[in-house]
């Protein structure tokens, strides 16, 4: 194996939105930082599945659907 091709872990501390913090290994900064996440998956929608709607008001989604709802068959 070659030599120096790892790169160097070290300790840092994560703060999350919600203030919680843990302690993790990380080749972020330097040993002993602070991560302070502006999102995380916690509150952002991406992780927790949103409660938001799709909303769509005759773009994209509705375009696709027009031209390609019916291929493979009667929808159930």
């Amino acid at each position: 194996m070659k030599a120096d091709t790892h790169p160097d872990y070290h300790m840092i501390k994560v703060v999350m939105t919600d203030g919680t913090e843990y302690m993790t290994r990380s080749t972020w900064g330097k040993e002993g930082d602070t991560l302070n996440l502006d999102i995380d998956p916690k509150t952002h929608p991406a992780w927790t599945g949103g409660s938001a709607q799709l909303m769509d008001r005759g773009g994209r989604l509705s375009r696709f659907s027009a031209r390609f709802g019916n291929i493979g068959g009667a929808k159930k």
